[in-house]
């Protein structure tokens, strides 16, 4: 199964990031990686110059308090997972936190989401790092229950049959099923399908087609689906407890509804679906379902994805 093995959190330095901290450290204990902080701030201005060095130093130790705080609800000693704490200050954060994973070899960027009205969606800094970063993308919104009882959901689109969709979603799998197995054991598969013209074809005045030969045609389509999207599962190799929510619909609609509805905490899936185009933006669908969102969401990109942002 899929682990990481370089991990970077990200912090603001301004805000209680404790709830992000104590998933980075969870996570880089149970995959036994690297775990490193950076402090992405505003630059201070020239006539404030002279209080640089206090000025970083205090974010630093902000940092420190908090992340003493996620170690104590964690039990993660800084033996299990000792923490470098680096500082970058200017413009462009997202740019710039892009560019030190870039540098550094990291395998998964963790964030705490900024805070935004309603409680759903992310705001810029956050869609920048879901359109731009080349490695997956843990947003994180708090969670209330331990780690081992978090319910992780993914995101699978058997119908995206480029090469490069075909693998991310074996990707997604894979790493979904190593979370699920951190945390509450049963990973849920979330995938919708729909036949958009049966409502045009069933009632056109131009097109007659009858009821039972519709019905046949829309029944074939779900069941091609469902064969698919077993054939991914069977492929990526995962077992362990799974359920599949095989479901008809919009998945703009279906899958934030069910996050709700389900008290989900991690949604995992694909934000870009195509390889070779720099910067290529996030899928219209992953786009609405982002900003639906009131759980964290662990977002993947296709392999040989190309960031916009250079080193």
């Amino acid at each position: 199964m899929q682990k990481f093995h370089n991990i970077l959190f990200v912090s603001q330095g301004v805000a209680d990031e404790t709830d992000a901290l104590k998933q980075a450290l969870s996570i880089a204990r149970n995959n036994k990686a690297e775990l490193k902080a950076l402090v992405v701030c505003p630059e201070l201005p020239n006539e404030m110059a002279k209080y640089k060095d206090n000025y970083e130093l205090s974010l630093k130790q902000q940092l420190q308090k908090l992340i003493q705080v996620a170690r104590e609800a964690t039990k993660v000693s800084e033996v299990d997972v000792p923490v470098k704490i680096e500082l970058e200050s200017g413009t462009a954060p997202a740019m710039r936190i892009i560019r030190y994973g870039l540098r550094n070899a990291h395998d998964l960027v963790i964030k705490e989401t900024e805070p935004k009205e309603g409680d759903k969606g992310f705001k810029a800094m956050d869609m920048e790092l879901l359109r731009k970063c080349p490695c997956p993308v843990w947003l994180s919104r708090a969670i209330s229950k331990k780690h081992n009882e978090m319910r992780i959901v993914v995101a699978i689109d058997p119908e995206n049959i480029a090469p490069e969709g075909h693998d991310l979603s074996l990707r997604l799998l894979k790493l979904s099923r190593s979370l699920a197995d951190e945390c509450n054991g049963e990973l849920i598969i979330i995938s919708c399908w729909d036949y958009v013209l049966e409502d045009s074809l069933r009632h056109s005045p131009w097109i007659k087609v009858g009821d039972d030969e519709l019905t046949r045609v829309v029944n074939e389509a779900q069941n091609r689906h469902r064969t698919t999207l077993e054939g991914l599962i069977q492929k990526s190799g995962i077992a362990g407890k799974i359920r599949v929510h095989h479901v008809r619909g919009d998945a703009t609609e279906i899958i934030p509804q069910y996050v709700t509805d389900k008290n989900i905490d991690v949604l995992v899936m694909g934000t870009v679906a195509r390889t070779g185009i720099p910067g290529f933006v996030i899928g219209n669908t992953a786009e609405n379902i982002v900003q639906k969102l009131g759980c964290s969401l662990l977002a993947l990109k296709p392999n040989g994805f190309i960031s916009p942002i250079k080193l």
